[in-house]
């Protein structure tokens, strides 16, 4: 991921481990775990004091999640392609506890021949949970791969109240 427009982090805890939360001008750019594959590493940018609203509003919204409360988006803006971003969207619309399959998923963007690249895009997801990629399983239900760890996106369905 290019981090050039990158202007503020914070470290969040959360039952999973720690994120690493980044935003730019515009919203929340990046949520990642540490050693999360794509993770960018570290970043050069300033750590959060703790009064930027955008990061704020995701610590909180992480804290609602994983107590199972509803919670509000932070302004999001993902860095990535227009079909990655695009994939992105159509992941926000599935809902806590369902589960999508990627050739379904690219069914619903009217793209059915592009499972593969859709799949490389939700892999590419660098918002984790926030934008959930984690609830899009294989064509017969499996926990296909996460970028984060199979480990954690089976906690992370368990705890929405999917079957998994």
């Amino acid at each position: 991921m290019n981090t050039h427009h990158l202007i503020l982090q914070r470290r969040i805890a959360t039952p999973l481990g720690p994120l690493t939360a980044a935003r730019s001008t515009a919203g929340l750019s990046g949520l990642w775990f540490d050693g999360q594959k794509h993770h960018p590493g570290p970043l050069d940018v300033p750590e959060d004091d703790g009064s930027d609203a955008v990061l704020s509003a995701t610590a909180v919204a992480l804290a609602a999640y994983f107590a199972g409360r509803p919670f509000t988006l932070p302004p999001l803006d993902p860095a990535g392609t227009a079909f990655q971003r695009e994939v992105w969207q159509a992941l926000l619309a599935i809902a806590p506890g369902a589960s999508d399959s990627y050739g379904h998923l690219a069914e619903r963007l009217g793209r059915s021949s592009a499972a593969r690249a859709l799949g490389a895009a939700v892999g590419r997801n660098p918002i984790s949970i926030l934008i959930p990629c984690h609830r899009v399983v294989g064509a017969d239900g499996s926990l296909t791969g996460y970028a984060g760890g199979l480990d954690r996106k089976k906690a992370l369905l368990s705890l929405e109240g999917a079957a998994a």
